[in-house]
């Protein structure tokens, strides 16, 4: 932990209702960002699931980008 200051600056939430409650936030924020995902049950090859996770990421990138 560092202080700069005469004010701490850490950002290490040490009450864990406190860092659960601020990661459900992030996670409904960040929510609008993320790109659907199919349901269900997929049968594919490797490569073919990595091609689709490299596009996900991308579309991913690209709407954080435009905010």
């Amino acid at each position: 932990m560092k202080f700069v200051g005469h004010l701490d600056r850490s950002e290490i939430e040490l009450n864990p209702q406190e860092a659960w409650r601020r990661a459900m936030q992030l996670d409904a924020a960040f929510a609008r960002w993320r790109p659907p995902c199919p349901r269900g049950v997929t049968r594919a090859t490797h490569a073919e699931f990595q091609r689709r996770d490299e596009a996900r990421m991308v579309e991913a990138a690209r709407r954080v980008n435009l905010t």
